[in-house]
């Protein structure tokens, strides 16, 4: 039986095939080389290895390292490394997108794309061994359908982004020009039919930062083609969204593409206290219990980027003395800056005296949920990744946002101007923000008599409660997994798939 260890592609171990009911499934996870997708995925693996299906789950060794911790069942999620080739341009031994800056990813994509005999080899061997694998779940592997379709394998393309991103960048209606360079003005208003009432138009640094989807991602083709391509092939959408928060969007990306759009709910792990099925009882690290344990409840600001931002170094100096100037405490988890090999020696002169006792800013790896859920934050000052715009949803602290990236502004307007549960920190029109716009964000949602900060701890509780009712996200998950049955037991009988 596998125990859950790392084992390579081509040298399988033999699990117990009678682990399991022959109703259940075998799925194959293959997320794109960033925590920020393997981490879904595993939580996603986790719900499913629950419900008694089996799990292989394919990514490079040193991501394995870092989330194998996550794994709930290693009895039924088996990890399986995947040898990521050397590509001209990028370090030695560069796996993930955290050993890179943003710049590289596309490199790091050629690598992934090379890796394609290796997952077809992993499929293949696993038929022979009476191991099937029913359906493989993807994201930024275009080429997944290609070689698992003749294996009579299903292709779910899963999302981790939120569904408004999606139906704004990569649909068919987007209709990107492939006969001349791609200008901001043909991407500056949203594709036709976008179901948005907050976003008529681009302004230029959104659309700049939207311009991203039309650059190289791979070798020859654009991380749009990329992305259009993957899900083409697929036999369903899948996204880690629900239809509470981004139903419209689901609904668009349903009609563009001509093809059934599954939903899981928001799969985020250990904060979802009403899993049944979580077993284990992550602890904060002793040493920064220790330092929140040492302020009063709702007090301290905890600010995080995630595993790939890291700002310039003026920014970032602007940023921490922006957390300096709310006189509040605070803990601060970032990237060392561009250009710099620590947080150290990119803080500014004078600036660890000055709020020695009462601040925070490390450069290491943190567990963000767990600093979420403890009684002495009271705000969290975010990028608006996906995961951490779930992660504030379903926390009790005041949400303050700084997005960078396209998906993130998306996420940010959605919190900010439809659900109208957070704040958006003000930036210049060349998209700089300053320590006075930080400072005013922290300080009107923390302050009790604001009514802008009240406004927005009523509309943020109510949505706690939604998404924190008792069977919400098992429900998600079990009709998830009814639809998946439905997908393949209908290539059978020639039957639709109907919606979630």
């Amino acid at each position: 039986m596998h125990t859950g260890a790392s084992t390579k592609v081509d040298q399988m171990a033999q699990p117990n095939l009678n682990e399991t009911s022959s109703s259940n499934f075998h799925i194959t996870m293959f997320p794109w080389f960033a925590m920020g997708h393997s981490i879904p995925f595993l939580h996603l693996s986790n719900e499913l290895a629950a419900r008694g299906h089996r799990i292989s789950f394919l990514l490079p060794q040193k991501a394995q390292i870092q989330i194998q911790h996550l794994n709930l069942h290693p009895h039924l999620i088996a990890f399986y490394s995947v040898t990521v080739p050397h590509i001209e341009g990028l370090p030695e031994g560069t796996e993930t997108a955290s050993d890179i800056p943003t710049s590289s990813t596309p490199l790091l994509a050629t690598a992934m794309d090379r890796t394609r005999q290796q997952i077809h080899g992993f499929l293949v061997s696993c038929g022979a061994n009476d191991r099937k694998v029913d359906m493989i779940f993807y994201d930024f592997a275009y080429w997944v359908p290609e070689i698992s379709r003749g294996l009579g394998i299903k292709c779910i393309h899963y999302s981790v982004l939120c569904a408004a991103t999606t139906a704004m960048a990569i649909v068919p209606a987007r209709n990107v020009p492939k006969d001349r360079p791609v200008t901001e003005e043909d991407l500056r208003d949203p594709p036709p039919g976008y179901p948005s009432s907050t976003v008529v138009m681009l302004p230029g640094r959104e659309v700049q930062s939207l311009m991203f989807i039309t650059m190289p991602y791979g070798d020859g083709i654009t991380f749009y083609e990329r992305l259009m391509t993957a899900r083409k092939g697929c036999d369903a959408l899948c996204i880690r969204t629900c239809r509470e928060v981004e139903g419209v969007f689901c609904d668009y990306l349903e009609a563009q593409y001509k093809k059934p759009v599954l939903l899981t709910g928001p799969v985020l792990g250990v904060m979802d206290s009403n899993n049944k099925n979580n077993k284990k009882s992550e602890q904060l690290e002793d040493m920064w219990a220790k330092w929140f344990s040492g302020f009063e409840p709702r007090s301290v600001v905890f600010c995080a980027f995630g595993s790939q931002c890291a700002l310039e170094k003026d920014q970032f100096q602007e940023l921490v003395l922006g957390f300096e100037l709310t006189g509040l405490p605070f803990f601060v988890a970032l990237k060392p800056p561009v250009g710099c090999a620590t947080i150290e020696e990119a803080l500014p002169h004078g600036f660890e005296e000055r709020v020695k006792g009462r601040g925070v800013v490390f450069g290491g790896w943190v567990q963000q949920q767990m600093i979420l859920s403890h009684t002495s934050v009271g705000c969290f000052v975010s990028h608006c990744g996906f995961g951490s715009m779930w992660e504030s949803l379903l926390s009790d602290n005041q949400i303050v946002l700084v997005p960078h990236l396209i998906d993130q502004i998306l996420n940010t307007k959605i919190l900010v101007k439809d659900l109208k549960v957070a704040v958006e920190v003000e930036r210049e029109e060349n998209g700089w923000f300053s320590k006075e716009s930080l400072s005013k964000a922290i300080t009107t949602v923390m302050d009790k008599d604001n009514e802008a900060g009240v406004m927005v701890k009523k509309n943020h509780a109510k949505w706690r409660e939604t998404l924190s009712t008792p069977g919400f996200m098992d429900g998600y998950i079990d009709r998830f997994v009814q639809k998946l049955k439905e997908l393949v037991y209908a290539s059978h009988s020639g039957l639709k798939t109907s919606r979630l």
